[in-house]
C-alpha cells in the first residue's frame, strides 16, 4: 500500500505488549544497573557510569508510551508531524513514546436536531427536527481534514458542532423539495413532509451523509422527530384542515343522499305504489335531499296529489 497518499491505513511500526514492556522496564533494567554497578565497582567508573547512564535513560523511555486500547476505539499515530498509521488493536500496549497517539471514539453516536424554521415547498413557515445516529468511519479525515483537534487529541465539541451545521444544511434543502401536506395539484401520488415516511429520512441519509463524507463521518440513521406549522401560520392552517375535512364529509353525505333518493324513486315507481309526473318527482327529490342533508331536524311536505 502507498503509504504516501492522504488516505487512513493500518499502522505497521512497532508495538509491544505492555506487560512484557513493564517486566522489562521496572524489573530488568533497574538489576542490569545495579548489576553494573557490582561488577564493576569502583575500579571501572569510566565503564560502569555510561553503561548505567544509557541503561537509565532506557528505564526513562521505557516508563512512557504506554496506552490501553478499548473495543470500538482507534489511535492515529503521528511521528514528528508525519501520518503513520491508525491502530485499532485492542489491549495494552507500549509504542514509540515519541510518537503522537491521537485518541478516537468508533462508538455509535446520537444526537437531536432542535427543531428549525424552513419553508417547505410551497412557502410555507413549518418546525421540522430530526434525530441523527453517526459515528467516525474514517480517522484519517477526522484528524487532517476537520479542524478539530486539541490537546491530547480530537475535540470533540468540534465534531459536533460540524454535524449540527451539516446537518441543519441537509435538512433545509430536503424539506425546500416537499410540502407540509398534500398541495391544490390533486397528485394522489405526491410526497409530503407528513406522509413521506421512509422516502423523507432515506433521502435526510443521503444528503447528509454527502455533507459529512468530507470529514469522514457516517450517519447510520437520520429521522424526522418533530415537524409542524409555523406559530404564525399555525391557526390558519388549522381552520384549511378543517375545511376541507369538512367538504370531504359533505360529498360524501351528498353521495350518499343521491344514492338513496335515486333509490326511493326506484322503489315508489316499481312498486306502482303512486304516480308521479316530472314536477312532483323534481319537488320529492328536492324535499328528500334537504332531509338527509341537513344538519338539523326538518318537516318536508310531500305533496303526492294528482290534481
Amino acid at each position: 500500500m502507498d503509504k504516501n497518499n492522504n488516505h487512513e491505513y493500518e499502522y505497521g511500526g512497532l508495538i509491544l505488549n505492555g506487560f512484557a514492556m513493564i517486566f522489562f522496564t521496572f524489573i530488568l533494567i533497574p538489576l542490569l544497573i545495579a548489576f553494573t554497578f557490582i561488577i564493576g565497582g569502583e575500579d571501572h567508573l569510566a565503564i560502569t557510569i555510561p553503561i548505567s547512564a544509557v541503561l537509565f535513560i532506557v528505564f526513562v523511555l521505557g516508563c512512557v508510551g504506554y496506552f490501553v486500547q478499548e473495543p470500538n476505539e482507534a489511535r492515529v499515530m503521528i511521528f514528528f508531524g508525519k501520518y503513520a498509521g491508525t491502530c485499532r488493536q485492542v489491549g495494552y500496549y507500549w509504542i514509540n513514546p515519541f510518537m503522537n497517539r491521537n485518541k478516537l471514539s468508533l462508538r455509535i453516536r446520537n444526537m437531536d436536531i432542535e427543531p428549525i424554521k424552513v419553508n417547505d415547498k410551497v412557502g410555507n413557515p413549518v418546525l421540522i427536527g430530526m434525530v441523527l445516529v453517526w459515528k467516525i468511519k474514517d480517522t484519517y479525515k477526522v484528524v487532517f481534514d476537520l479542524d478539530s483537534k486539541s490537546l491530547g487529541g480530537v475535540n470533540q465539541g468540534a465534531l459536533e458542532k460540524f454535524v449540527r451545521i451539516q446537518s441543519d444544511a441537509a435538512l433545509r434543502e430536503v424539506t425546500g423539495h416537499f410540502a407540509y401536506d398534500q398541495s391544490d395539484s390533486g397528485n394522489p401520488d405526491e410526497v409530503t413532509l407528513r406522509d413521506g415516511g421512509d422516502t423523507i429520512n432515506e433521502l435526510l441519509e443521503k444528503k447528509i451523509n454527502e455533507r459529512l463524507a468530507m470529514a469522514g463521518l457516517e450517519v447510520i440513521e437520520a429521522r424526522l422527530n418533530y415537524l409542524a406549522y409555523a406559530p404564525e401560520i399555525a391557526a390558519v392552517m388549522l381552520r384549511r384542515q378543517q375545511a376541507s375535512a369538512i367538504i370531504t364529509a359533505r360529498e360524501k353525505i351528498v353521495e350518499g343522499a343521491v344514492s338513496m333518493v335515486e333509490m326511493a324513486l326506484d322503489r315508489i315507481e316499481k312498486s306502482d305504489m303512486v304516480k308521479l309526473d316530472n314536477e312532483k318527482k323534481a319537488a320529492m327529490v328536492s324535499n328528500l335531499l334537504v332531509v338527509l342533508c341537513t344538519d338539523e331536524p326538518v318537516t318536508p311536505t310531500l305533496n303526492t296529489s294528482t290534481n
